[in-house]
């Protein structure tokens, strides 16, 4: 048994032994749900890097419900982290645009935009920032859906377009992975 096949066979003990459901979360409680399968096929390689770009822009289906693509980045890293990928070998970026825009909000502006709801994608973001995912938004759908630099959540970093930043990250050797 390879060692990746042992930290998700541990993981996967750890969590019945605690009496857990049979998906859980490991490095973001609470998102990116995983359910154990140690003896499935393509497991993570703890000696890999991991590169990945998540193109971001799928609206949820309700605004009280987190953005669908942010919770797969999440699933991503609970993945590879119950699979002893370590921080350093792990390179997540994910480019937010269109109908995902609002999800990288403050609560106050996401709040004036949905009849007063808080953002229900903050503590995520939070959360995959500080996993080190990097999460951007593209400033042309920014520009375009009228928010400034200020509206943005804390961290997020605004870059000339998705289009530039999918195409450079993909040119560096990350793997585009679509909503």
């Amino acid at each position: 048994m390879n060692l990746s096949r042992l930290a998700c066979a541990a993981f996967a003990f750890a969590l019945c032994s605690a009496g857990a459901a049979t998906a859980q979360t490991a490095a973001i409680p609470g998102y990116g749900s995983v359910a154990p399968l140690p003896d499935a096929r393509e497991q993570p390689d703890a000696g890999r890097d991991y590169k990945a770009v998540f193109d971001i822009s799928g609206a949820p289906k309700a605004p009280d419900k987190v953005t669908p693509g942010l919770d797969r980045a999440a699933r991503l890293v609970n993945i590879l982290t119950a699979g002893g990928v370590p921080a350093d070998k792990r390179h997540i970026a994910l480019v937010v645009h269109g109908g995902a825009t609002d999800a990288v909000t403050t609560d106050e502006v996401y709040a004036k935009r949905h009849d007063g709801l808080k953002n229900p994608n903050t503590a995520l973001i939070a959360a995959l920032q500080a996993a080190g995912v990097s999460v951007r938004i593209c400033g042309q759908s920014m520009h375009g859906r009228g928010y400034t630099p200020a509206d943005l959540a804390p961290g997020v970093q605004v870059d000339l377009a998705a289009l530039m930043t999918v195409t450079h990250l993909q040119l560096d050797g990350y793997a585009l992975i679509v909503n």
